[in-house]
């Protein structure tokens, strides 16, 4: 089926929304742990987290617009300016879908959905203690996107928690061996099977294929 931009425009409102985050496959589910200058936690899931850089290592996620409703998780990130990141497993997928739900500001994520959190070097925001990669952020940048609202937060690595399962030679990350997840549209999770691992590409290497 195809659709021109016209005819996108004109689908219905959740049609469009699911058709335009799923066209592009699948994406990260990761739990975003923060707490306010007052010590309300707070644990949103997130499909958004890209790779920017690794020296500094930066990572950059979507924030929605936060002019008409409240967003706990950038509200602790502005007012602290550290949060993390927790990489969903399968044993995480209904728990913390539900941590999307708008709940009022004193409810904290972690106590409603019954997910435990995990304090590590004494590093300000929660981490999700069942989640097999943690990180660790400080916010460094933000940038908004002036055609949708929408913000990109910049944070800095400075911690990383790995389940010794999945580190590999050379310290590439296996997530099938943890139940990794990824997510399509906004309520559809993927598990994850690692499917070939391929050498570093360099052009004198490159195959020649004949079909």
């Amino acid at each position: 089926m195809k659709f021109t931009r016209k005819e996108i425009d004109k689908l219905e409102h959740l049609k469009k929304i699911n058709l335009i985050n799923s066209i592009s496959g699948i994406k990260p589910a990761n739990l975003i742990g923060t707490k306010s200058d007052i010590g309300q936690p707070n644990l949103a899931i997130i499909s958004s987290v890209v790779h920017l850089g690794s020296a500094p290592p930066l990572f950059g996620f979507i924030m929605r617009p936060t002019e008409d409703v409240p967003r706990h998780t950038y509200e602790n990130i502005k007012q602290t300016g550290y949060y993390t990141i927790n990489h969903v497993n399968e044993s995480l997928i209904e728990k913390g879908h539900y941590t999307s739900a708008k709940f009022d500001r004193e409810v904290s994520e972690f106590e409603r959905c019954n997910i435990e959190d995990e304090y590590l070097d004494n590093f300000h925001a929660p981490f999700v203690k069942d989640s097999s990669v943690k990180i660790g952020l400080k916010l460094v940048e933000e940038l908004p996107i002036a055609i949708n609202g929408t913000i990109m937060i910049i944070g800095e690595v400075q911690i990383i928690d790995i389940s010794d399962d999945c580190l590999m030679d050379g310290y590439h990350l296996d997530l099938s061996k943890i139940g990794g997840v990824g997510i399509s549209g906004l309520n559809s999770y993927y598990g994850l099977n690692k499917l070939l691992d391929l050498p570093y590409a360099r052009p004198a290497e490159t195959p020649v294929w004949d079909d």
